[in-house]
């Protein structure tokens, strides 16, 4: 099975200098990491998740040039096809590859989130884009009622933004 290393490695290669792309994916990769780490998941579980963190936003390069933006639901379609196309060879077992494609062609889903690799990496996704975006307070506080379930999610989201969380 390919390590997370060489996924990183490869998703790095796949974006083909894009530091934003890179950065971003590297950002919510370290808090899904971190999160799941702290939540105690098992190690298949862990992997899934980073996994799916890594590669989440595969379809960016091509939403911009097919579609002229990034929209989610776009990104969602396009990310399901491109994701599991990128990790065939990854050696991942079947129901694992699975996961991570659903994973990827739901980050931007907020309902019904099942699972809590799923809850992580919508989490770990926001932190990356609150912080890359300078959302305002209020917008923070909001998503974090609505949104954050896992307490170490809640803990990062309050160290990231202690005037914005209560």
């Amino acid at each position: 099975m390919t390590s997370i290393a060489k996924l990183t490695e490869d998703m790095i290669t796949y974006s083909q200098g894009d530091l934003h792309d890179i950065h971003h994916f590297l950002r919510v990769w370290s808090y899904a990491r971190t999160i799941g780490q702290l939540e105690g998941l098992d190690e298949r579980t862990q992997f899934i998740l980073e996994t799916a963190a890594i590669i989440h936003d595969i379809a960016c390069p091509l939403c911009r040039e097919k579609y002229g933006n990034t929209n989610a639901r776009a990104q969602e379609t396009e990310g399901m096809v491109l994701a599991a196309e990128f990790l065939k060879d990854a050696g991942l077992a079947k129901e694992d590859l699975d996961r991570v494609v659903y994973l990827v062609g739901h980050h931007h889903t907020l309902s019904d989130i099942q699972g809590v690799d799923y809850q992580i990496l919508v989490e770990a996704d926001y932190l990356a884009n609150a912080a890359e975006n300078d959302y305002p307070n209020r917008q923070i506080q909001d998503f974090c009622r609505q949104y954050f379930r896992t307490p170490s999610g809640i803990r990062l989201l309050r160290a990231l933004f202690p005037l914005s969380v209560g």
